[in-house]
């Protein structure tokens, strides 16, 4: 009762936060103008764009079966679907909700246990927010920001700190002072004593240095990719990018991303590189015709994917109702 509470606290603070975000946009963005500078978007290189984002979307999903390969060794293809359901429930549902999803999902899928699953989610996410601060970073020094993203990749750094730490307190609990009073305060309540021990199983493998540093690797490609649909965006509307700015979007939309918002980022997105880019010079219509682009490309792809991941996801569940239906008894 009280996950759901929280999930419904989180969802409405996202949907306000949208919705304050989108406020914004309309009082300070010519909506008109920017229209325009989208519909001369070049083909092209919104082909292209389509490109960096299925590459994106692929390399997490290789990401999360290594994290997931000492605890089940699972097939890409399958681990690349609860990828995509996984997008595809963040575009319809607040608050980053589609994180459980994905987990429950591969869970029920694969017959491994949820609260496992979500452990090495939260080790990706770990693992996603280091990779996009040492971006945010490194691009502010390049650019010389100062303001705002200077305070942001700080704020970053000490969020950092403290999942680390977290992290860290996760996996060794159990070998912390008072962990016994602890373990016999819990035990008399052995269904939470059992799902603390699965959710340590899979927090556990950020305890595994090839595996962190492939993540890492991996995580590496990804970020280049979602660097180059910037860099593909801007060509497409006629803005154009250094890869340090491409970086600093980037990396600036992802970092707020922490905070809850609307299904699919609705707003946030949007004004995040309208914020990001005036800094940068560039007119405010022109920026928001570049994160609307860059966002309905993420969002296209995401969900086609994840329609298709969620049908074969149903399919393999319900195989006797694949043709709609069931053999007779």
């Amino acid at each position: 009762m009280r996950i759901g509470r929280n999930a419904l606290l989180r969802g409405t603070l996202g949907i306000a936060v949208s919705v304050v975000a989108l406020w914004i946009l309309v009082r300070s963005v010519d909506i008109a103008a920017a229209m325009q500078v989208l519909a001369t978007a070049a083909p092209a290189w919104v082909a292209l764009m389509l490109v960096t984002t299925t590459v994106d979307v692929g390399t997490r999903g290789a990401r999360w079966r290594t994290l997931l390969a000492p605890i089940a060794p699972l097939q890409y293809r399958r681990v690349l679907g609860y990828t995509y359901i996984g997008y595809l429930a963040n575009n319809v549902l607040p608050a980053r909700l589609g994180e459980l999803y994905r987990s429950h999902a591969l869970g029920e899928g694969e017959h491994v246990s949820r609260p496992t699953v979500l452990g090495t989610v939260v080790v990706e996410r770990v693992v996603d927010t280091v990779m996009v601060v040492a971006i945010a970073a490194v691009a502010v020094l390049v650019l010389s920001a100062r303001g705002v993203m200077t305070s942001a990749v700080l704020l970053g750094l000490a969020f950092v700190s403290l999942l680390v730490i977290a992290l860290g307190l996760g996996i060794a609990a159990h070998r912390l002072p008072g962990a016994d009073r602890v373990a016999a305060i819990v035990a008399r309540r052995p269904r939470l004593l059992e799902l603390a021990r699965r959710l340590r199983v899979g927090l556990a493998v950020a305890g595994r240095p090839r595996t962190i540093a492939l993540a890492l690797a991996l995580s590496a490609v990804a970020w280049a990719a979602s660097i180059g649909t910037f860099l593909a965006g801007g060509q497409a509307v006629g803005v154009e990018l250094t890869v340090a700015q491409a970086a600093l979007l980037t990396s600036g939309v992802a970092l707020v991303t922490i905070v809850p918002s609307g299904p699919g980022y609705l707003g946030t997105f949007e004004l995040t590189v309208v914020g990001i880019a005036d800094g940068f010079g560039i007119p405010r219509d022109a920026a928001f015709a570049l994160g609307l682009l860059v966002h309905v490309m993420i969002l296209l792809t995401t969900t086609v994917g994840g329609v298709i991941a969620m049908l074969a996801f149903r399919r393999r569940r319900d195989p006797q109702g694949a043709d709609g239906a069931a053999p007779s008894a």
